[in-house]
């Protein structure tokens, strides 16, 4: 079985649409859907935004459903200088940038009981990702992805995720996705679609641009499950 994991709605409800023999349960306050999706066993449900909710509804859909791998599916603030409003970011490794004990002399960014800073994501599935993302048509780079749980707005602190983790692209899940994952052994792998350059104007164009950010991920995860 497949996981498909986004924040919001729109991010994933047109899988959830394009499902056939979908049944629907709802464990901690999470709808999951499962069903065939293009032919193929998944099971998809909405989060809600931020870490904490992110790594709840993981942890039920690995204990509930024993995918095979996850995905998560959704939209991201653009940090890497050519990256454009619904160019994609497939990750490679995802980190929390929020995450700080480095007055106890760890990196920023280190999660203790995982020794990590970047937790890797699935190479087989980036690559597969990846590969679909240009046999749709759309510019594509493969790098780490920053989570934390603030909307970045700020030159400033978009230079900072840059200059610190030499993140790609800044949002507010897959790190705690990857975490949840990672801690139960299934394999997992980000795709973002950049719907704002997490600058100052960043409010201004994620509200224009975020339903056109998420259309291109129904395009990609069309060609990824031809891959599969």
């Amino acid at each position: 079985m497949i996981g498909i994991i986004g924040a919001m709605d729109i991010e994933v409800n047109q899988f959830k649409d394009l499902m056939q023999s979908k049944k629907a349960e709802t464990i901690s306050n999470i709808e999951f859907v499962s069903g065939n999706l293009w032919g193929k066993p998944t099971v998809v449900a909405v989060s809600g935004i931020g870490k904490v909710n992110a790594a709840i509804c993981t942890e039920v859909m690995c204990l509930k459903y024993s995918p095979d791998f996850i995905i998560n599916s959704g939209v991201a603030g653009g940090l890497e200088d050519s990256l454009k409003i619904c160019d994609v970011v497939v990750a490679d490794a995802v980190v929390q940038h929020d995450m700080d004990t480095s007055p106890l002399g760890d990196p920023v960014g280190f999660i203790s009981g995982l020794d990590l800073v970047d937790i890797p994501c699935d190479t087989d599935l980036s690559k597969k990702l990846a590969e679909a993302s240009a046999s749709a048509g759309v510019h594509t780079l493969v790098g780490k992805i920053v989570s934390g749980d603030q909307f970045i707005n700020s030159s400033e602190k978009k230079n900072y995720l840059i200059d610190t983790f030499g993140a790609f692209a800044c949002e507010m899940e897959a790190a705690a996705i990857g975490h949840a994952a990672y801690k139960n052994g299934i394999p997992f792998c980000i795709l973002r679609s950049i719907s704002d350059n997490a600058d100052g104007s960043s409010h201004i164009s994620y509200t224009d641009f975020v339903g056109m950010a998420a259309e291109n991920l129904k395009k990609i995860m069309l060609e990824f499950f031809k891959k599969l």
